[in-house]
């Protein structure tokens, strides 16, 4: 009979002892609420603060808000600490520092692509070249720029899918802003026959184009005698459009259509490819008088 109860006796004292201990730290609990309670009020002011901030500084919204959650983050991880230290006493502030520093190179290693996304997409947002509404070529990917976040750049390709790139791949790749300027210069090569007279060749192309996108910019149109291809002397045409993908194609249209036109009318040849076929032995020829049935 003394067997059996004194295992109900152990399990009672071991309630009771719990039992009070709750009591004695409920002060340390109501104390450490009241932090928590603080610490979320402080995150809510401290975010719309930096965002009032940045309003006024004309911070890009992207960047703000993620300004904003760091600053969240950092408020709600110095008042966990406070309220940890509280409910338990015997904890140290050096102690849970260290603690906090082995746990977060374990995280740090196991979502290390993660952070590195993050870290490359604050980078990304403090750098002012890419904007929302840019176009971009990075690597294999091309498109308009529609969002930045923290983590992804949202980019519509121009044949209209969107793409989720992370920040990492755009911070660590060569990226090249089509419409960092207004405007940007286009080329296109030109082959006229070896017969023609290079000079005026020259004039009619850079006169056809002049005529057609000379009123896109105030900058003079560049027309050079570029090498001797196969079939034709070749001419490098420069000039400047708008830096749009679009206009660029609009623009490049109009100066295809223009100077083929121009050259037509001033009798000038745009070779075929000429292929010269030699034979190593003689060879027997037949001529059809009728031509071939």
């Amino acid at each position: 009979m003394n067997d059996s109860v004194e295992p109900v006796g152990i399990i009672r004292d071991q309630v009771v002892e719990l039992a009070n201990g709750l009591i004695a730290l409920a002060p340390n609990l109501i104390a450490a609420i009241v932090v928590l309670l603080l610490t979320w009020l402080g995150a809510k002011l401290t975010a719309r603060f930096v965002g009032a901030v940045g309003r006024q500084g004309s911070m890009r919204p992207s960047l703000r808000r993620a300004l904003q959650s760091l600053a969240k983050i950092g408020i709600w991880i110095a008042g966990s600490l406070v309220a940890a230290t509280i409910v338990f006493p015997n904890l140290t502030p050096a102690s849970l520092l260290a603690g906090l520093g082995i746990g977060s190179l374990a995280i740090g290693l196991a979502f290390k692509d993660i952070f590195e996304n993050y870290l490359a997409g604050l980078l990304v947002l403090l750098r002012t070249p890419m904007r929302i509404g840019d176009d971009i070529d990075c690597q294999d990917v091309s498109g308009r720029v529609e969002e930045i976040t923290i983590r992804d750049t949202y980019i519509r390709k121009r044949s209209g899918e969107l793409v989720l790139v992370p920040n990492s791949f755009i911070y660590k790749n060569p990226t090249t802003v089509v419409t960092d300027l207004p405007q940007r210069r286009v080329s296109l090569v030109v082959g006229v026959a070896y017969g023609e007279n290079v000079d005026h060749a020259r004039d009619v192309i850079r006169k056809a184009l002049q005529d057609t996108v000379g009123d896109e910019t105030d900058r003079p149109v560049e027309v050079f005698a570029k090498e001797f291809s196969s079939s034709s002397i070749d001419f490098l045409v420069r000039w400047w459009t708008g830096s749009a993908p679009i206009e660029e194609h609009r623009s490049r249209d109009r100066a295809v259509a223009a100077i083929k036109a121009a050259l037509d009318t001033a009798g000038i040849e745009i070779p075929f490819p000429y292929r010269t076929i030699t034979f190593k032995e003689p060879t027997n020829v037949r001529v059809l008088e009728n031509g071939p049935s």
